[in-house]
This record gives structure tokens, C-alpha cells and sequence, in this order.
């Protein structure tokens, strides 16, 4: 899914860049509301602020920035890519869990090690022998 009203800002880096860490506004910030934009099922978007709360802010927004390369415009679509792998991973539903049982021979085999970690104990008490 990709999502379509989003909103970016730009500012100083503090990454790699030389004098242009001063100049120019390469670090890039986006905002998207999840809410407005409607594309995204409820469950997937309860799934995405069970995964991501720190993303969240306190109006709903999602807030994702990047300023790992000197680029504008490749931290812009950095921000996309995280953004399109975080929603990959909210759309995805769990796995449910398969319940399992310990098979007889590991039950039998704790219950023998059980035995005989209690008759070397009992054996170092006074008043065995």
C-alpha cells in the first residue's frame, strides 16, 4: 500500500556533508495521518500502533524522518521506504499460535532428572546414612 496524503518538511542535517550541513535543508520529515488518508484497514492500523507507538504522536499523525545520506531528495524516499515497510508489516496478520505438547519421552526424562537431583540432595542430609 502506498499511501497518498502525506505531508514533508525539510531541515539542517546533522549527518555526513561537509559545509552543506549549514547550507542547505537535506534532512527530511514526514508526516502522514493514517486516519485521513482512509487506504489502511482498522486492524492494520491498530496492528501499526501496537508495533510503532514511538511514531506516533499524540494527534494520530505518523512522523518518520531520515537524514542518513546527503541527498534531499534520497532521504525523502528513505522516509517512503520506511514507511512502505512499516505499513508491510502492519498489513501482514500474526501467525496464530499452534499449541503444542512436550512429547512422553521429554516429560519422562525431566521426571528422571527430577529423581535423581532429589535422591543427591536427600543422600547429603544428617541422618541419612
Amino acid at each position: 500500500m502506498k499511501p497518498k496524503n502525506y505531508r514533508l518538511t525539510f531541515s539542517r542535517s546533522s549527518g555526513p556533508g561537509g559545509q552543506n550541513v549549514n547550507k542547505l535543508n537535506t534532512k527530511a520529515t514526514l508526516h502522514w495521518d493514517p486516519a485521513r488518508d482512509g487506504g489502511l484497514p482498522l486492524e492494520a492500523l491498530e496492528r501499526l500502533r501496537r508495533l510503532y507507538p514511538q511514531r506516533f504522536t499524540e494527534a494520530g499523525e505518523v512522523v518518520i524522518s531520515s537524514q542518513r545520506f546527503r541527498s534531499q531528495q534520497r532521504n525523502v524516499q528513505d522516509c517512503l521506504a520506511k514507511l512502505e515497510q512499516m505499513l508491510t508489516e502492519a498489513l501482514t496478520p500474526p501467525r496464530p499460535r499452534k499449541a503444542t505438547r512436550p512429547k512422553r519421552s521429554a516429560v519422562e526424562k525431566r521426571l528422571t532428572e527430577k529423581r535423581r537431583q532429589s535422591e543427591r540432595k536427600q543422600s547429603r542430609q544428617k541422618g541419612f546414612e
